[in-house]
């Protein structure tokens, strides 16, 4: 037999507020992408950044398509990643070793390189 307690009614309570929540914020996430930032290198030169596709490529991750998201920008997992490390180590004092950060870095800056490179010499990069 279960006892409602208040303890377990708040519990069960945060977790039905949460799921809505949740739900709610996956089915308008399908219309965030008339709120994505323009690129302000594209707009003046008509060329790709480095950073193109990457807030499409977190709606995509966000939305589970993690083929998408890849195909989109590369570099979204590795970056995120590094991000969630970082902010780990700096704001909640999370002991993370720094030899990790760096080759995490690193990674990511190379998956950057590699992709832009990919798309350059691919004929992906469209100027005017």
């Amino acid at each position: 037999m279960i006892l409602l307690t208040n303890n377990n009614l708040r519990i069960s309570f945060n977790l039905m507020f949460n799921i809505k929540f949740l739900s709610v914020f996956c089915i308008n996430l399908s219309k965030t992408d008339i709120f994505l930032f323009p690129c302000p290198i594209k707009y003046i030169t008509g060329i790709d950044c480095p950073g193109c596709g990457f807030q499409r490529s977190v709606l995509a991750l966000l939305t589970g398509n993690l083929t998408d998201s890849f195909l989109l920008y590369p570099a979204t997992i590795p970056f995120i990643a590094s991000l969630l490390l970082a902010s780990l180590s700096s704001f909640f004092k999370v002991p993370v070793d720094t030899k990790l950060l760096r080759v995490m870095y690193f990674v990511t800056g190379g998956v950057i390189s590699i992709s832009y490179l990919y798309k350059i010499f691919s004929g992906q990069i469209v100027s005017f």
